[in-house]
């Protein structure tokens, strides 16, 4: 039970730092790549679900380059088609 309300407080603390740094649009690309998530969830065609992944990460990782690739540049790839693959990190910009 102590772990479990650590880890409760830890996870709100995380998230209210996370909220800080979030401009309206990461919050409206954030939305449309969670509807293109659960989109792909839903659908039994695993080309599909592959397609809308790529797409939602696309959005989630334009939304972020935004503001300059701070919050992308170790973003794991999170689609479940790829079995735990990570998107490549970006060059350093120069």
């Amino acid at each position: 039970m102590r772990k479990l309300i650590i880890a409760s407080v830890a996870t709100l603390a995380l998230a209210g730092v996370a909220a800080c740094g979030e401009s309206s649009a990461d919050k409206a690309a954030e939305t449309q790549a969670d509807a293109l998530e659960a989109q792909a969830a839903a659908t039994p065609n695993e080309a599909e679900e592959k397609a809308l992944n790529e797409k939602a990460d696309m959005i989630e990782q334009q939304a972020g380059n935004a503001d300059g690739g701070m919050t992308t540049s170790n973003t794991p790839n999170t689609s479940p088609s790829t079995e735990g693959a990570m998107a490549p990190a970006p060059a350093p910009a120069q």
